[in-house]
């Protein structure tokens, strides 16, 4: 007698609500039943459905972002480095956070304009159509009077209302709950999971607010809520024993050293 295998799959639902299935197997005359009811990762449960991409490979299906907590929170990280992608990092990190529903801040010290920057910075566009992320901006438009100290007191005074505001948000978020889910579109003072400081760093390398004014931050910061501090060219010693990453992003060629001011898409 010739041999032959059949299998076939039923899907079902359990009573805990998880998707089940039974496999049946035939060979020749003798049938027999193996139920798989830890198998998670079939491919017949939705909420692990695979699209095929066309270059062959797999996109798993994206899910609703609902408001959730971290359970791992409570770091402070360090970005610093003449090379690009600081602030990138940290924009990364920040979406990849609320996609899975944690509410997330970025309050920028030195992201001010130039004349190639025209319009709104793509990132503020991209943040205002995610719910759980926010930014401010307190940075002075204007690099050159940064450079050229034509507009140094406009840059100490936008520094410093910079720092005055991160104590006030720090303020708000030690009352709030952070091991709970926070409301995607409430108030940062309210509560976050994720605070971002751009720049920062860079502004106590121009000397517009000092290194004690970010220690006190660290010092002020709520045991569960996670601190990304960017910017500065010159190495932050002066932190490393306060902060748990450090991240140096090295310069090896950079466009800007050809002449190559700012480009729509990839710096801003």
């Amino acid at each position: 007698m010739r041999a032959y295998q059949i299998k076939l799959y039923q899907l079902y639902t359990d009573n805990k609500g998880k998707h089940r299935h039974v496999a049946f197997f035939m060979i020749g005359p003798l049938n027999y039943v193996m139920t798989d009811e830890a198998n998670e990762s079939s491919t017949m449960n939705p909420k692990k459905t695979r699209q095929q991409t066309p270059g062959g490979g797999e996109r798993p299906a994206a899910e609703t972002i609902t408001p959730t907590a971290p359970e791992e929170f409570g770091r402070v990280q360090v970005w610093w480095g003449g090379g690009k992608g600081k602030t990138t990092a940290a924009l990364g990190m920040a979406f990849r956070a609320v996609g899975h529903g944690f509410r997330v801040h970025m309050l920028q010290f030195m992201k001010g304009g130039a004349d190639s920057v025209e319009g709104a910075r793509g990132e503020y566009n991209a943040i205002a159509a995610v719910p759980g992320i926010s930014y401010e901006n307190t940075g002075h438009y204007g690099w050159h009077g940064l450079l050229d100290g034509s507009d140094d007191d406009e840059h100490h005074a936008k520094a410093k209302a910079a720092m005055r505001r991160t104590r006030a948000l720090l303020d708000g978020i030690s009352d709030a709950s952070l091991d709970t889910p926070i409301d995607l579109s409430g108030d940062p003072e309210d509560g976050v999971h994720l605070l971002i400081l751009d720049e920062v760093l860079y502004a106590v390398e121009q000397e517009l607010i000092t290194q004690d004014d970010v220690l006190s931050v660290i010092e002020q910061k709520p045991d569960n809520l996670e601190l990304v501090l960017t910017g500065s060219h010159t190495e932050p010693t002066y932190l490393f024993d306060d902060v748990d990453l450090i991240t140096n992003v090295r310069k090896q060629k950079h466009l800007f050293d050809d002449g190559i001011r700012a480009r729509k898409g990839t710096e801003y």
